[in-house]
């Protein structure tokens, strides 16, 4: 018998991780949390929803977990619904209960629109959502290139001075947190940073630990750009690889096609390959208003998997 609970703080946090695992180990782009990350996250992460979660037990054994998050910084009415059943369980409907359960969630939580995304190789799970009314909206790229085959003399503008984010100085993560606002502001799903978000991020995030650097870019004086690369070292282990992520990159939108984009992103390479790194990988919406994807292309990136971003009306 199939029973759908909510979850309960403090108690079920290794049931969540369990199924979590269990459900994504199949996936090349995961790597296993822990209930101590997971507690951790609880804690600190100024983001974290509390509410939301759902666990689905089959004969009392848990099979499947839904989050149906509300992002309270967000002015927008839209809710994110993120759902997981573990292989032996999957079409037998417990996907399609929770997905129900989480969108009569937002809806009661005051959301208007409810987004998931997934996989595009996973058939079932888009057949699962087009069923229930959401239409793809995005298009997002996972991308990976080894980095002895980066190409140089891409455009990059060598007038482009670089230095490290200084993130013990406050002011710098304010810096920060503006240019990542005012960079991304024409994009997908925006909502602005707050500094307390980017300063989590840079000292309590649980992928890239300390693993991490922010470059700026400066062009006759000015911030005009930024970049992040972070490692996530329990996921080469897990996964025995040495590869590095290009978590984000930005240019003011009145400095763009001036070759600035390209000088940072060659840094970010050559800084990834100098702590030993044999590949790079980052995300990207493919309908990105800058048209990054050519560059990333251009610099020798290509396209490991898509993921598909639907949404419908509650």
């Amino acid at each position: 018998m199939l029973h759908i609970r909510r979850f309960v703080q403090g108690v079920d946090e290794p049931v969540w991780v369990e199924v979590l695992n269990a459900s994504r180990k199949d996936r090349e782009n995961w790597r296993a949390v822990t209930v101590e990350e997971m507690l951790l996250q609880e804690k600190e992460d100024p983001t974290f929803d509390l509410e939301g979660r759902f666990i689905a037990e089959l004969d009392r054994k848990p099979v499947g977990v839904v989050h149906a998050n509300v992002d309270k910084f967000r002015k927008e009415r839209k809710g994110f619904i993120r759902f997981d059943v573990i292989p032996e369980s999957r079409g037998e409907g417990i996907e399609r209960r929770l997905v129900e359960i989480a969108l009569r969630e937002l809806k009661d939580r005051g959301m208007a629109t409810a987004q998931a995304v997934v996989d595009s190789r996973k058939r079932d799970y888009v057949e699962l959502l087009e069923g229930l009314d959401f239409k793809q909206v995005r298009v997002g790229s996972i991308m990976e290139m080894d980095l002895v085959n980066a190409s140089q003399n891409i455009g990059e503008n060598k007038q482009v001075a670089i230095r490290s984010v200084r993130k013990e100085q406050e002011e710098e993560i304010r810096l920060l947190t503006w240019l990542w606002n005012e960079t991304f502001k024409e994009h997908f799903n925006f909502r602005p940073d707050t500094v307390e978000e980017i300063h989590h991020f840079l000292f309590s995030d649980l992928y890239f630990k300390d693993a991490k650097e922010i470059f700026l870019a400066m062009l006759d004086g000015e911030n005009v750009g930024y970049v992040g690369v972070g490692i996530d070292e329990k996921y080469n282990l897990e996964k025995n690889v040495e590869a590095g992520d290009i978590f984000t990159i930005g240019v003011l939108k009145k400095y763009r096609r001036r070759g600035i984009g390209a000088r940072l992103i060659l840094h970010a390479l050559e800084t990834l390959e100098g702590k030993g790194m044999t590949k790079a990988t980052l995300g990207v919406d493919d309908y990105n208003p800058t048209k990054a994807m050519r560059l990333y292309e251009k610099v020798g990136f290509k396209v490991k998997k898509k993921d598909l971003v639907f949404e419908r009306e509650l």
